[in-house]
């Protein structure tokens, strides 16, 4: 009796989507996983934007997703963090890859968490929750970022320890990457915060905000929000999102755009 295997066809690119390597695939834990693949020489970015990764899917058609690049934009390789979900359309398949597979790449990437939809400023913070993180990995290792502010703040959310991706990369300053290290050690500040676990830090971002930790080890003058000189970019759960720039809005900050620079910056490609 034979077996018949069913196999998948090759990924063919197009005039949108390219055809890349899985170069390497590192697990954080049973919910959360990043991945490096190869970058095409026509493939230009500006740190901090998305674009559409996919696989094939069961109707043999391209399956995509919006995914922020979490490598800097002149990096050879690039880098993305991604969630696990069982029953996921995509991630169902995404999170079974492994070094060698094919993927596709969008040919364009965009977004708006990029400096240059910000007005020029003293402290920056990246306020993240989850894989929200993602983006500023890729903007805290862009030298150019250490040029435009005095402090860059990262902040990170999450509800398990685990979840910490780049924790101990963050907790160096980056110590390892030659191009920032140097500026990265006087000007870049790490605070991660845990929800449902036992950490030094176990509030969600808006309750730090509130009660001034969030301020703590991040130039704290002024230990709270300035908009004439702090600018921010909010990425993340939509409440997180909401909540945030809520409050930024009473405080006097406006929401920036590629088109009109601002104080504060959202991923509208991503919260609807």
């Amino acid at each position: 009796m034979s077996v018949t295997v069913a196999v998948s066809a090759p990924l063919e690119p197009s005039a949108s989507l390219s055809v890349e390597k899985v170069l390497s695939v590192k697990h954080w834990n049973e919910h959360l996983f990043s991945f490096t693949i190869s970058r095409p020489a026509s493939f230009r970015f500006r740190s901090g934007e998305f674009v559409m990764i996919g696989l094939q899917g069961d109707n043999g058609k391209p399956l995509l997703r919006a995914y922020s690049v979490a490598s800097p934009a002149y990096a050879e390789e690039l880098e993305f963090l991604s969630i696990k979900v069982e029953d996921g359309p995509l991630t169902s398949k995404l999170q079974q890859i492994k070094e060698g597979d094919d993927i596709y790449l969008g040919r364009k990437p965009t977004g708006t968490l990029v400096t240059d939809a910000l007005k020029p400023g003293r402290r920056l913070f990246l306020l993240g929750t989850g894989t929200g993180l993602a983006p500023w990995m890729s903007i805290i290792r862009d030298p150019d970022v250490y040029d435009l502010f005095n402090h860059v703040i990262v902040v990170h959310s999450v509800r398990r320890v685990s979840d910490l991706a780049y924790h101990d990369v963050l907790e160096a300053k980056l110590a390892e990457d030659p191009l920032v290290d140097g500026a990265a050690a006087e000007q870049l500040h790490y605070v991660p915060t845990v929800t449902r676990e036992d950490f030094h830090t176990r509030d969600r971002i808006d309750v730090l905000i509130k009660d001034g930790r969030l301020f703590k080890d991040a130039a704290a003058d002024p230990a709270k929000f300035d908009p004439v000189h702090d600018r921010i970019m909010l990425c993340g759960s939509m409440a997180m999102i909401k909540e945030t720039a809520e409050l930024l809005d009473s405080l006097g900050f406006t929401e920036g755009s590629n088109a009109h620079p601002g104080d504060y910056v959202i991923e509208r490609a991503f919260v609807g």
